[in-house]
């Protein structure tokens, strides 16, 4: 508990003290922003910035802090550290740049911003990827809801008739559909602070159960090697696969497609900060808190936890299982409930958003205006039309879904590579210090390389030509960036 509390401390002190120094390099001022100039109702409305910041914290969060922090707290204490340090000096970075940028382009999406400092050919390909990943988060999101809420209930009618999960299927793509179309206000400005309130009540009282309950838990000074291959069988080693692991809650690429929808809704660019910058660092919170409870659950000295809680049944150690035997054991008939929202609501509203951000995309591609509902039903009838097939072989493929959830986990963190390479040509061409995104830039980028030959999902290369591979994306990149910046840089006035 000593590592987890001193965690927790450097966190905080990381957003008034380095989220202080970000902002003071980005320099926000009074200019009007998107959400003045180009108003529309739909996509581009000033919300109140406590609004903002619960449904920034929500369309970021979703199960990721959740159930990554628990895969990733297999590994041990060294989560603690990627928790830690990957969310102050990355992924809120990634995040309060991302979003200020696109504050300073009119509310751009990614794959513009990218265009604008990466050039034209990288800005398609960030268009297709870019897009992928967002289908592939809404397929990915509507499946494992859909079976938890069959398991409640499901008319018996419509299973007979038409297959098991379909009814709950239906009824999440419904709401997608809704969710998507309507103005940003109607829907999800109205439910999502619900929602995003329970995430951050269910963290807070876990957390409070953990300084009552007190468990002897593994330290950082025990180790940082890989302390589930022995007890848990976990085969994958630490780099690269930690850091693919706990995305959300250290730094995710998902996050600079979804910060764009808030910096149309934000008044003012000096109120940024705590939504940007501040809903990570919540974010980082929330991770660490389940990835100290998930130690407990797989190493709390002299028993595991599986072994002390009344509703567990043995060391089942998927992220769901451990999500509803904790909460119900530690928070009772309410700590059930937040269970539900955390594994049924949280999932399915990063889907809607991912699609929302997907819509928003196209139409800044076709140079589309949004204020239409025909506009939008356009764009949405073939892209959802594209999102149901990636569902239906996902269901009709064994291995589909866990397929998919690796690739999009490696898309998700490539995502960063570039957003971060963005924000370093940015931080360069106006000539403020780029070291603080060159840096996270450097490591995600070898980070991604590394997994793409190492993993069992992936290449299955070994370390030996990997590490070669690794090494060499490293000098490159680092070559071509100085080169860039002595040869090519052009400053922004």
């Amino acid at each position: 508990m000593i590592t987890f509390s001193i965690s927790l401390v450097l966190l905080v002190l990381g957003y008034f003290i380095y989220g202080k120094f970000v902002e003071k390099v980005f320099g926000p001022d009074d200019r009007p922003t998107p959400a003045i100039t180009k108003a529309d109702g739909v996509d581009f409305i000033i919300l109140p910035n406590w609004r903002i910041f619960m449904i920034q914290f929500l369309n970021i969060a979703g199960t990721g802090p959740i159930f990554g922090a628990i895969m990733g707290a297999k590994f041990g204490p060294v989560a603690y550290i990627w928790i830690v340090l990957g969310c102050i000096f990355a992924g809120a970075v990634h995040d309060y740049l991302s979003g200020m940028l696109s504050l300073r382009h009119d509310g751009a999406n990614l794959p513009n911003m990218i265009g604008t400092y990466l050039g034209n050919a990288t800005k398609q390909v960030m268009l297709i990827f870019s897009i992928l990943l967002l289908l592939m988060v809404g397929a990915v999101f509507v499946y494992s809801p859909a079976e938890i809420l069959t398991g409640i209930w499901e008319p018996e009618a419509i299973s007979n008739w038409l297959g098991k999960n379909t009814f709950w299927i239906v009824i999440i793509f419904i709401y997608y559909i809704i969710a998507t179309m309507l103005p940003i206000d109607k829907i999800i400005g109205k439910i999502y602070p619900l929602f995003a309130f329970s995430l951050i009540f269910m963290a807070v009282a876990l957390m409070v159960m953990l300084y009552i309950k007190m468990p002897n838990l593994p330290e950082i000074w025990d180790g940082i090697d890989n302390m589930g291959a022995e007890k848990l069988g976990l085969a994958d080693p630490i780099f690269p696969c930690l850091f693919i692991t706990i995305a959300c809650g250290a730094i995710s690429g998902f996050h600079a497609t979804q910060s764009p929808l808030m910096a149309r809704c934000i008044k003012n660019e000096r109120h940024a900060r705590p939504i940007f910058y501040g809903a990570m660092i919540t974010e980082g919170l929330v991770a660490l808190i389940w990835a100290t409870v998930s130690m407990y659950f797989f190493y709390n000295n002299p028993t595991p936890g599986y072994e002390t809680l009344a509703v567990a049944t043995g060391a089942n150690t998927s992220a769901p299982s451990v999500v509803n035997i904790i909460c119900n054991d530690w928070l009772g008939v309410v700590g059930g409930i937040l269970a539900l929202l955390g594994v049924v609501a949280a999932p399915i509203t990063s889907g809607d958003t991912a699609l929302r951000s997907a819509r928003l995309i196209i139409a800044d591609f076709l140079k589309l205006k949004q204020h239409s509902i025909r506009n939008r039903l356009y764009i949405c009838i073939p892209m959802f039309a594209c999102t149901i097939a990636l569902l239906i072989w996902q269901m009709n493929n064994p291995n589909g879904f866990s397929m998919i959830w690796n690739w999009f986990g490696w898309s998700n963190q490539t995502l960063s590579v570039f957003t971060l390479w963005m924000l370093t040509v940015y931080l360069a061409r106006t000539n403020k210090p780029y070291i603080i995104t060159l840096i996270p830039a450097l490591f995600m980028t070898t980070t991604c390389a590394t997994f793409l030959f190492t993993s069992r999902q992936t290449l299955n290369m070994g370390y030996g030509p990997t590490a070669i591979i690794a090494g060499a994306s490293i000098v490159v990149a680092l070559c071509w960036f100085f080169w860039w910046n002595t040869k090519k840089k052009t400053p922004l006035q």
